[in-house]
């Protein structure tokens, strides 16, 4: 065994016979490979969920597993996807099982019911859910910041895009620049410091925690329908909603494929669309 230089970690240098050991060398083999870390962990959480029910050395009870789980197609389709980098990292074979992912638009909250949400977080959370919904952000796109990305004086943002989309430049509001300048000033950030030194999971887990929060405080069931992700989903919606351009929204998004960006011209003709313009 040896120190690596992942966080530290001991790696084996042989595969070990425990399943713990088997799901290191597999997120081992994905850093290797150079998976980012929120697809490692996610994989990795993925893996101990079907060890906590069946071996991860028999293929065939593990498909029977995946088959019998109480879950959506897509989730299936992810537990695979999470085993098979397991069969492959640690020698085994298998008949990989297909499961079709289905489509489904997303729910577009109204910006009323996300700034609930955001009007009960801490300072620093105000203002990392702020600017993802100012400037429609994946959550790791946020984590990805550093203050020398910022134009203090602007508010022009230079963002570094997630799953091979492009840079692109975006704004944000006046009062989130605001926010930003004294969060900047009372944490004495750095041009070379993170903005937000933490992961999208932590970050989609707050959002998590505060919305459920909120809504039982507030006595509204539909505030735990709203994910993170929706706040992107919404600033494209509203965007493409104002403008009927769908190249400028394309570029708001960072998408490469104009395909990516026409399902907003679908949500704008929905009945979903109604939940933006409350």
């Amino acid at each position: 065994m040896h120190l690596s230089d992942w966080d530290g970690i001991i790696i084996p240098q042989n595969i070990a016979s425990s399943p713990k050991d088997k799901i290191f060398a597999t997120l081992w083999h994905m850093k290797r490979e150079g998976y980012s870390e929120s697809y490692i962990k996610a994989t990795g959480k993925r893996l101990r969920q079907i060890a906590k029910h069946c071996s991860l050395d028999n293929p065939e009870i593990v498909k029977d597993y995946i088959a019998s789980t109480n879950c959506s197609p897509a989730f299936k389709e992810t537990l695979v996807e999470a085993y098979d980098l397991y069969v492959k990292a640690n020698g085994l074979k298998w008949s990989k099982p297909f499961y079709k992912r289905y489509d489904k638009l997303p729910r577009i909250p109204s910006e009323e019911k996300i700034n609930l949400v955001i009007a009960n977080c801490s300072k620093k959370y105000a203002l990392a859910f702020s600017m993802i919904r100012d400037l429609g952000l994946r959550p790791i796109e946020l984590t990805w910041l550093r203050v020398k990305d910022i134009d203090l004086e602007s508010g022009i943002v230079t963002i570094t895009s997630a799953k091979h989309c492009s840079g692109r430049t975006l704004r944000l509001r006046q009062t989130t620049l605001l926010m930003l300048r004294n969060y900047i000033a009372t944490k004495d950030l750095n041009l070379n410091d993170g903005l937000f030194p933490i992961n999208s999971f932590s970050l989609s887990e707050t959002w998590r925690r505060v919305r459920n929060r909120t809504s039982k405080k507030l006595g509204d069931s539909s505030l735990k329908t709203i994910r993170l992700y929706d706040l992107r989903h919404w600033k494209a919606t509203t965007e493409y909603h104002k403008t009927k351009d769908l190249l400028y929204v394309k570029t708001l998004l960072g998408h490469r494929d104009l395909r990516a960006t026409l399902r907003y011209t679908q949500l704008l003709g929905s009945k979903k669309m109604s939940t933006i313009q409350q």
